[in-house]
């Protein structure tokens, strides 16, 4: 069975900006898969790439199988669902999301019975009529779903449609975007630039850097096996170790990194395989538990997360244990 989504060598520039390197990816039928990475990474216009609203420069664009790399975008099988929402001010709810049906001559019974179903599916049943500058934020967003997902595409592009959204709001439509793509079981495609979001979500996540993709893997295996000290540093937070330091005061030959859950302070004779020292320079309070920095003598800074505060300038053990270092070669 053919991938929803293949892209084989695409490259895209811009001027004399690399935008894209030489990127090949493969995203199955069914799947949350996450374009992730910071601004400027790439993840954006690979996503209008397979829009179609944005043509490589080389290679080639695959939807099922059959190529659209010249295709328009209005005759690919995906939609789109964009940051700002692209909704029609002077249209109400209804008829915005009825849009579509309207220009493909649907009647007007059967349009209004596909509003109100769509509608009902992303809880904002009765709010046909309601113009669009009387929503929030997270109903204009419902309704932007409802409008891309009434005609049933095969592919939903998502280009940070949450990053308007306050974070609890953030939060409750993630739930609800992974339902509703269960309900649809249709391929999602999802930008993002936060971690926690793309962790969360996801059957698979594709890391962007400078328009590279650095790892395609499951948020576990990128989370607790990164691959480069980039995917390390970008996905959560860790404490990355270069390469001489690592060999002149831990006797690892190679760079590695270790996540600051996986660091004790050590109050007692704790057998753990590293042990170092350190000056408190921050205590931050994040509601359950402290992020402290420390700074070891041979100028080393360390994230832990801990329980309790401690003094700034106070002097502290720590230590971790071999199993929880990542390795990078």
């Amino acid at each position: 069975m053919a991938d929803a989504v293949e892209l084989k060598n695409i490259s895209k520039n811009y001027d004399n900006v690399h935008a894209l390197n030489n990127v090949n990816l493969n995203i199955s039928d069914g799947e949350f898969f996450s374009l992730l990475g910071p601004s400027g990474s790439g993840k954006t216009t690979c996503l209008k790439i397979i829009a179609g609203f944005e043509q490589a420069n080389q290679g080639h664009v695959y939807l099922f199988g059959d190529e659209v790399s010249d295709i328009p975008p209005y005759k690919r099988k995906v939609n789109t669902v964009f940051q700002d929402y692209a909704l029609f001010p002077h249209m109400s709810v209804g008829q915005n999301i009825g849009y579509s049906l309207k220009i493909r001559n649907i009647n007007k019974i059967e349009q209004e019975k596909k509003v109100r179903e769509i509608l009902e599916i992303v809880k904002l049943s009765g709010y046909e009529d309601r113009r669009i500058n009387q929503l929030s934020g997270g109903q204009k967003q419902r309704v932007a779903l409802a409008r891309s997902l009434i005609n049933k595409p095969k592919v939903l592009l998502l280009d940070e449609p949450l990053g308007a959204l306050d974070l609890k709001l953030r939060e409750q439509m993630q739930v609800e975007l992974k339902v509703l793509q269960r309900q649809f079981n249709i391929t999602f495609i999802y930008v993002t630039h936060d971690q926690q979001e793309a962790l969360s979500m996801s059957d698979r996540i594709a890391v962007f850097n400078e328009g590279n993709i650095e790892q395609v893997d499951t948020p576990s295996n990128i989370y607790l096996s990164p691959n480069s000290s980039f995917v390390a540093n970008f996905v959560g937070t860790t404490n990355v170790i270069n390469k001489d330091i690592a060999s002149n005061n831990f006797e690892v030959t190679k760079s590695f990194s270790i996540r600051p859950e996986n660091i004790s302070i050590i109050n007692s004779n704790n057998k753990y395989d590293y042990i170092c020292s350190g000056i408190v320079i921050e205590s931050q309070f994040q509601g359950s538990l402290y992020k402290i920095i420390l700074k070891t003598s041979f100028d080393q800074q360390f994230i832990i997360h801990s329980k309790q505060s401690y003094q700034i300038n106070s002097y502290i053990k720590f230590g971790w244990f071999e199993k929880d270092i990542i390795i990078f070669d």
